[in-house]
């Protein structure tokens, strides 16, 4: 990964809500330092146990924030997208703890690094940084009730439908490969494999290099809940 403090960091961050609004005395601030680093995918950022330099900022791309379990499986526990915040990054800075996961480059992506000590004094007094941490905070709440959900609710069908369901973009296409699948859900790319097949057979899904395309949407849905129960499935097959 490349890191970099250049007056095109300051500009980038202030393209960004949060920052657009610093007062004068909050920009003097944000230019005692920040960095940004360009992190090719697949790149780990943060390590288990790293203590943390700063507040990370996603400029553009994607991080995914994910633990590992004694087997060595791998569970993802949520993403940050352009223009959010780590918020375990920001808790670490405002807690003196070090980072508790493991944070990784979903694709390409540009973050930038406010050094702890600079996030902190933006946050006593500009109002755009004190409502970023409560978004961010927020977001994980939200963000992790739903996994907690997911997994104590659901079997491995379950929480692979829903996943596919929840990441799929507009035209129903879903860029990950099983392995990548496997590492979101905890579980193995075999499991994975098994569950795909079953859906493909069943026409709700097709597989191609990298990606999974929805063929059938009520279909899949059927996993999470019976079709009696879903409005929308009763309603198409009404007309």
């Amino acid at each position: 990964m490349r890191a970099a403090a250049t007056p095109q960091t300051k500009t980038e961050l202030v393209r960004l809500e949060p920052f657009a609004a610093l007062s004068p005395q909050g920009r003097g601030v944000l230019e005692q330092g920040a960095n940004v680093l360009d992190c090719p995918r697949g790149a780990i950022l943060l390590h288990k146990g790293q203590p943390v330099a700063g507040a990370y900022v996603v400029l553009a791309g994607r991080l995914r924030v994910f633990t590992i379990s004694p087997a060595g499986n791998e569970a993802t526990m949520y993403f940050v997208d352009a223009g959010e915040a780590c918020v375990l990054a920001l808790n670490c800075i405002f807690n003196d703890h070090l980072y508790p996961a493991w944070v990784q480059a979903e694709a390409a992506t540009r973050v930038a690094v406010v050094p702890g000590v600079v996030y902190r004094r933006l946050f006593e007094t500009e109002p755009g940084v004190q409502s970023l941490t409560v978004h961010a905070l927020s977001t994980l709440v939200y963000r992790l009730m739903g996994e907690l959900e997911r997994v104590h609710s659901g079997n491995h069908r379950q929480r692979l439908a829903q996943f596919i369901l929840l990441h799929a973009g507009a035209d129903g296409s879903l860029h990950m490969t099983q392995q990548q699948l496997a590492r979101h859900l905890g579980t193995t790319r075999e499991v994975v494999a098994r569950l795909v097949a079953d859906f493909v057979s069943r026409g709700w899904l097709r597989t191609r290099r990298g990606a999974l395309d929805i063929l059938d949407l009520f279909g899949l849905r059927t996993v999470l809940v019976k079709p009696a129960a879903d409005p929308a499935a009763r309603q198409v097959r009404g007309r």
